[in-house]
């Protein structure tokens, strides 16, 4: 397997399948020494993805009353 010029590497179609890997979803990457492992994403919905935006953003001086 070769990387190319824009440094795009093709999944073979097996590991796609069974991963379920379809155009546009997205992978992350981690870093092991001299390797690299490609996960499939955990997908985050929109409100997950604000609460964690938001995470320790907020004072103690709030209040409902």
């Amino acid at each position: 397997m070769r990387i190319t010029s824009k440094g795009q590497v093709t999944i073979p179609l097996a590991i796609r399948e069974k991963l379920g890997l379809t155009p546009n979803t997205e992978v992350e990457f981690q870093i092991a020494g001299d390797s690299v492992k490609v996960r499939k994403a955990k997908t985050q919905t929109r409100g997950r993805a604000l609460i964690e935006h938001m995470k320790g953003r907020g004072t103690g001086r709030m209040s409902t009353d």
